[in-house]
């Protein structure tokens, strides 16, 4: 082997014995390496698990925690429901109770009410028994009766020697001496009324200059004058026989008086609705010319008709006048027919518009609702209309009529109150009452004398109204004749004449008046047939 054989051997073995000691140390470094890094996994995985083992404990801790509450929580809602259940459950078993209470108190009063019902219906029958009992004791002892009267009607007349008939004629013989007594005696109170009328004429002549002016008042609201077109249309308004202007009286209830007064006729009456139909009736017939019964009476229905528009159309005036709008239909009716009626001589009207406007100012200057005391104050005295048709006072009657067509409460309060008659219970009432009191106290406003004389007559048509089968009833010739007009199907003839003096006898017992009144009562009946 030469030389460059051994140094090339050299060389491998050193390359190799340098790459085995690289290998080596790079084993011994990597392992070295290795064992660090392992050591510090080891050390890192160890804190990992530490600190898993710690979120693991709290974790665990926390569920714990977290299990307890949720098992607190549900014990809780259940008891709640529980709590919630039974409460209901006690409830309903306490209405359950109550319900049987109920029940078993009905059906004791069920019971009772039976055995009540029972006992009156053995009660009844008992009675029953009782009355046919005694019907039949009645009809036995009227027999017996029967069989005495005429027993006593035989021994009578075998004692009085006389028939039935001749004693008879012995009672209508003393009738007729009792009656020609009293016709004796109602001369002699003649003659002396007559004595005593001649011993007071000084003094009724001064009484009649001392009411003077009270007397024009009540000639002025109680009297109407119609201009004829000529003295010729007087006779054909008296017809025949009067018939005519008794048609005419008897329809309006008002007093036609037809005096030497030339070309006119002089109505008189103190209601002034009839005495305006009256007045448009006989200003209808005197311009048509036809003046007969049939005609009266075809004429008088019109008229009323007609007074029933204008009636109207004056209230729908008022409310327009006044402000007052929305008011019902009857309402601004019954107004109008203030328009006719007068309070101690005040036009009821003018009076309700008056008080409306005075209410509205004072109202105002106290800050109250202005619209609501004009209304109060124009339906204040709406009873006058329709009290001579309405038992009551008006102020009771003008409150159920507002409380009727659904007015305001404080309205009906108003209407209540103003005299007092209830207690106030608004501002707007007391304005009210003011007003009433401010608009009747003026000057001049009122005048008692008519207002007397009006409810004197009043108070003669309502007593004559208060029997059975009126049909109509007007006080005439200022209060000194009453006219009654009788139902013929519920009165007979015989029956008039009764009612004539039952009427006379209650208005000399209830009413004070000077002189005499005249009973006049008519009984008509009419049978009407068409031919078709």
């Amino acid at each position: 082997m030469g030389p460059n054989d051994m140094h090339q051997v050299t060389t491998i073995i050193v390359a190799v014995l340098t790459a085995i000691i690289g290998i080596a140390a790079g084993y011994v470094f990597r392992k070295s390496t290795y064992e660090k890094k392992l050591e510090k996994t080891r050390q890192t995985v160890e804190l990992l698990l530490e600190d898993a083992k710690k979120d693991a404990d709290m974790t665990l801790k926390d569920a714990e925690s977290e299990k307890k509450a949720l098992l607190l929580s549900a014990k809780e809602d259940v008891q709640h429901y529980r709590t919630t259940v039974e409460n209901e459950v006690k409830e309903r078993r306490n209405d359950v109770l109550e319900q049987e209470k109920r029940i078993l108190q009905r059906e004791t009063n069920l019971d009772k009410k039976d055995e009540l019902l029972v006992r009156r219906e053995q009660s009844i029958n008992d009675k029953e028994k009782n009355l046919e009992s005694r019907h039949q004791q009645l009809v036995e002892e009227e027999q017996k009766i029967q069989e005495l009267l005429v027993q006593q009607e035989k021994a009578l007349e075998e004692v009085a020697s006389l028939t039935k008939d001749e004693a008879r004629e012995l009672i209508l013989d003393e009738l007729n001496q009792k009656l020609e007594h009293e016709r004796a005696a109602f001369i002699r109170e003649s003659e002396d009324d007559a004595r005593r009328v001649a011993d007071r004429k000084a003094k009724d002549l001064i009484l009649q200059a001392m009411q003077r002016n009270a007397s024009d008042l009540v000639s002025e609201n109680t009297v109407s004058v119609i201009a004829l077109p000529s003295d010729d249309m007087k006779g054909r308004i008296i017809g025949r026989e009067g018939r005519n202007i008794r048609t005419l009286e008897t329809l309006t209830g008002i007093d036609v008086i037809i005096d030497d007064t030339p070309e006119a006729v002089v109505l008189s009456g103190f209601d002034p609705i009839r005495r305006e139909i009256a007045k448009m009736t006989l200003e209808k017939l005197t311009k048509d010319g036809r003046i007969h019964p049939a005609r009266i009476e075809e004429m008088v229905e019109k008229s009323r008709k007609e007074l029933d528009e204008r009636i109207r159309d004056i209230g729908e005036k008022a409310v327009f006048d006044v402000g007052v709008h929305t008011l019902h239909p009857d309402l601004i009716k019954i107004l109008g027919r203030l328009y006719f009626r007068t309070s101690y001589g005040q036009n009821v009207l003018n009076h309700s518009i008056e008080v409306a406007r005075l209410s509205g100012l004072l109202a105002g200057e106290f800050g109250e609702n202005v619209d609501l005391a004009k209304r109060a104050g124009l339906l204040h005295d709406l009873g006058k209309a329709l009290d001579h048709e309405v038992e009551g006072s008006h102020v009771e009657i003008g409150a159920e009529f507002a409380k009727k067509y659904k007015e305001h409460p404080i309205v009906v309060n108003a209407i209540a109150s103003h005299h007092g008659d209830v207690e106030a219970t608004s501002m707007i009432a007391s304005i009210i009452a003011i007003a009433d009191a401010l608009s009747a106290a003026r000057p001049g406003a009122r005048s008692d004398s008519l207002e007397n004389y009006i409810k004197r007559l009043e108070k003669l048509e309502e007593i004559s109204n208060s029997f059975k089968g009126i049909d109509k009833s007007y006080a005439i010739q200022a209060g000194r004749e009453v006219r009654v007009l009788v139902k013929p199907n519920e009165l007979n003839d015989d029956q008039t004449i009764i009612l004539a003096r039952e009427i006379k006898e209650k208005i000399e017992s209830e009413l004070d008046y000077p002189g005499h009144i005249k009973v006049t009562v008519i009984r008509e009946l009419r049978s009407v047939e068409y031919a078709k």
